[in-house]
């Protein structure tokens, strides 16, 4: 796959030094023009704006070379889609959310793995006389990457195709009528659309290290903000990640996750239509209301304008 991973994405929110306040919180490191992840660099841009939203920028996806770039444009023209060329960067617009999106040549993302985890389970002690050294763990959670992003759209199926089609995401799973997990690398979503009144900003998903972490990170942004707890610990049943979504203070989720799914043959992935409440988690708490339907939803709804898309 010539395209390998998001590279950064930028978010419009109306109090951006509360929102980067909590981000800096959330483990990511201030870089004076944003945010960077421990494995890659300046992820998160923050904007001002009246409402949240994604803004300019967008959504960054990395590519291997400008051939790529040329693809990509060539992919866009035959949908009848323009984009515009910058150097080493292509910038291109969803038509239905308004969202932009520049696909630039970058290098791959090289991560060093943890150290591994060994587990006692029956009839397996393979931790034997010593304590788990996750509860030992004393340093603050830090995110390596940005793993994916979801957006809500007036035309899921249209901006599906702006992605698939003319960018060249490759889809992993469906839920019909509700969205569609795509992805640009390895992992097995780096892009989910889904069915909205409103196209918005759901949330962001950021990978740290095991479930260990994503139970430590969330207890942390915890601690004296109970407001700021949306939906977890769980675990999803499309893409399997382990999860817990925290509420940021713009109103956008904000995910820390571990153990995703990875497809490095997309030979042997078989992609699978899955419907109801099971396409959203495998076990764990039940979804709130305010996740499937974030509270000012009918605010970003009276915003939106055409061409806009409210993001």
């Amino acid at each position: 796959m010539s395209l390998h991973r998001l590279t950064k994405i930028t978010v419009g929110v109306p109090n951006v030094d509360e929102t980067a306040k909590y981000y800096t919180e959330f483990g990511l490191t201030p870089t004076g023009a944003g945010f960077s992840t421990a494995d890659g660099g300046e992820q998160l841009e923050l904007r001002h704006s009246a409402q949240r939203r994604l803004l300019t920028l967008g959504v960054g996806v990395g590519a291997d070379d400008p051939d790529d770039l040329d693809r990509v444009a060539a992919s866009l023209a035959r949908l009848d889609l323009g984009s515009r060329r910058v150097g080493d960067a292509l910038h291109a617009k969803d038509p239905v959310t308004g969202l932009d999106v520049v696909v630039s040549v970058a290098p791959r993302l090289r991560q060093e793995p943890p150290e591994p985890v060994a587990y006692n389970q029956p009839g397996a002690a393979r931790r034997a006389n010593v304590r788990a050294p996750a509860i030992d763990r004393e340093q603050a959670v830090r995110p390596r990457k940005l793993g994916h992003v979801v957006f809500g759209s007036t035309d899921q199926a249209a901006t599906q195709r702006f992605f698939t089609d003319g960018l060249g995401f490759k889809v992993s799973d469906e839920a019909p009528g509700f969205a569609s997990f795509m992805r640009c690398s390895t992992d097995h979503h780096n892009v989910l659309v889904q069915q909205a009144p409103v196209s918005f900003l759901h949330h962001t998903s950021w990978e740290v290290d095991d479930v260990d972490e994503v139970g430590r990170g969330a207890t942390a942004m915890l601690e004296g903000h109970p407001e700021r707890h949306t939906w977890g610990l769980g675990r999803h049943y499309i893409g399997s990640n382990f999860f817990w979504y925290l509420r940021d203070p713009a109103g956008n989720f904000s995910e820390y996750y571990s153990d995703i799914d990875c497809i490095l043959e997309d030979q042997i992935w078989e992609p699978r239509v899955v419907a109801g409440e099971k396409s959203l988690y495998a076990w764990g708490p039940p979804p709130p209301p305010s996740f499937l339907a974030p509270e000012d939803l009918a605010d970003l709804m009276t915003d939106a304008h055409p061409g806009a898309g409210g993001v």
